[in-house]
């Protein structure tokens, strides 16, 4: 899935594997391939034309399974000795029951070079990860990202800033680490209370009008981890900055200066700015103009 349940007859979801005798990934339900992003839509187009809209959208009764991230985890640990490095690091500072994994080891396809993402429930648990993250690299119990790790994250992403950019901004989100020579990342989730506040309006499209390059405020970065990635603006005409990607979550504090471009998008209530309209995002961005004032892009090279 790569929405919250709405409600509705049909979850957005996007699809990686596919059963394949000659598939590369192997679980005990057989061998799979995975499959890029407009592999797997080309996929779909073919075989169920039906689940492409913006995203891929499967009716509800079309599923037979849902792999839940906090109920496997323990499960995924006991056999995984990597992933209950991590389980148990977080375990001891924030509930167990509000920490999952998901990706290819949520479902048995991880191999050896797979990265481990793990999910935290609630904003509060979410930042205490974050701490405990980085306190444990500052002490060494797990590994600091190296420059080679981040040279492949930065050619996976290929996001529209400068590597320099892009390293300034994903050092102060303290949501990587690794261990031995496997990275992992934390992704956070609502909670049940923080899934009344959010927005349906959010996840509607509106009427697109156009791409611009904006410098704004950031008034609240509450949800700037969430998916999409939500800030607020302090700008004349646009209201908020919805990201659909990844990259730039967790790009901006409150209070800071940002430049961003991407997708007008007009509806009843509000004119926003979205950032991701397609996988790589190409031609959009965030970037804190605030941190970059700071000189933390020159001075990165230290924390290697």
């Amino acid at each position: 899935m790569v929405s919250y349940d709405l409600g509705g007859a049909a979850l957005k979801c996007l699809l990686r594997y596919i059963p394949d005798e000659t598939g590369e990934r192997v679980s005990e339900r057989g061998r799979y391939k995975k499959l890029d992003f407009y592999e797997a839509y080309e996929i779909l187009r073919t075989h169920r034309p039906d689940y492409l809209q913006d995203v891929h959208v499967v009716p509800k009764g079309d599923i037979k399974e849902i792999l839940r991230p906090e109920r496997w985890l323990p499960v995924i640990a006991k056999r995984e000795e990597k992933v209950k490095t991590i389980y148990q690091l977080l375990g001891t500072h924030i509930p167990r029951e509000r920490v999952g994994i998901t990706g290819s080891f949520l479902c048995g396809l991880n191999g050896e070079t797979s990265d481990m993402d793990f999910v935290i429930y609630g904003l509060k648990y979410f930042n205490r990860a974050r701490e405990v993250i980085k306190d444990a690299c500052d002490k060494g119990f797990i590994t600091k990202i190296t420059e080679g790790m981040w040279r492949y994250i930065y050619q996976k992403r290929k996001p529209e800033l400068r590597y320099e950019e892009f390293i300034a901004h994903e050092l102060r989100k303290n949501h990587r680490g690794a261990i031995g020579n496997t990275y992992f990342d934390i992704l956070y989730v609502r909670d049940t209370a923080e899934l009344q506040q959010l927005d349906r309006r959010d996840y509607e499209a509106g009427e697109r009008a156009g791409y611009r390059l904006i410098t704004a405020g950031v008034k609240d970065a509450s949800f700037s981890f969430d998916s999409p990635a939500i800030y607020e603006l302090e700008h004349p005409e646009i209201d908020k900055i919805l990201s659909f990607t990844h990259t730039y979550a967790g790009q901006a504090a409150a209070g800071e200066t940002i430049e961003a471009r991407g997708m007008i998008e007009k509806t009843e209530d509000e004119t926003r700015l979205v950032v991701g309209t397609t996988r790589e995002a190409k031609g959009e961005w965030i970037r804190s103009l605030s941190l970059l004032s700071t000189g933390k892009e020159s001075k990165f090279f230290k924390f290697f």
